[in-house]
């Protein structure tokens, strides 16, 4: 077993999960097993470690901070020490501030900057969706059930309150979760192969994050 600090890594019965709170993270910093990126150009993504007294564990967030209002792509935080193709994901998350959005979301099968897919959660629209970034074009994928016409479920997300976003993905099915309740399934086969995963925000959100947690089975 290898342990990096803030990270714990412990095996379970045909998977392997690990569980970040970045409670031993540098204040002010990015912590050196992320990559911050983003997918646009004049994107300024800025990700660091801040202390928050409602963070559900104490007592540090892991926060994009820029609410540019030129953004208008995904900000990225990647984890380097893991990759998978099927399995769970989940962060805790609270949308800070931010005029065109207000959320984040799950990254997943991550290849590189222009192709992964994301969940998102968004305050600002009370909506929830699956996207699948392909060579730099997000393209959303319709929750089952749903008419062609529409992207993303509705669902109450609240700014400044902490929520638990879940997704988990077993080929090219995907099950969403908030708070413990699946609101939308999705699906798409069309990139199967396994990728690294991480947190995003979109356009000018301000998003804190804790209790990052992945599965891989």
């Amino acid at each position: 077993m290898h342990t990096f600090g803030w990270l714990f890594v412990f095996g379970l019965t045909a998977s392997t999960s690990s569980v970040i709170n970045f409670d031993h993270a540098a204040l002010g910093k990015t912590p050196s097993e992320w990559t911050i990126l983003a997918t646009d150009r004049g994107v300024n993504a800025h990700w660091e470690i801040r202390r928050d007294p409602s963070a559900p564990t104490q007592p540090y967030v892991f926060a994009q901070v820029s609410g540019d209002p030129r953004q208008d792509g995904f900000s990225l935080a990647i984890l380097n020490t893991m990759s998978l193709r099927d399995g769970d994901i989940s962060v805790r998350l609270k949308p800070v501030s931010g005029r065109e959005e207000q959320g984040g979301g799950l990254v997943f099968r991550y290849r590189d900057e222009k192709n992964f897919y994301v969940v998102r959660a968004d305050a600002h629209d009370d909506e929830v969706a699956v996207y699948k970034v392909e060579n730099g074009r997000p393209i959303p994928i319709r929750p089952r059930g749903a008419p062609a016409s529409v992207t993303g479920v509705k669902h109450d997300l609240r700014p400044n309150v902490w929520s638990i976003l879940k997704v988990s993905v077993r080929g090219g099915r995907f099950q969403v979760y908030v708070n413990h309740h699946r609101i939308l399934q999705a699906e798409d086969s069309t990139s199967s192969v396994a990728g690294k995963v991480g947190l995003a925000t979109r356009a000018d959100s301000v998003t804190y994050f804790d209790d990052f947690r992945v599965s891989a089975k």
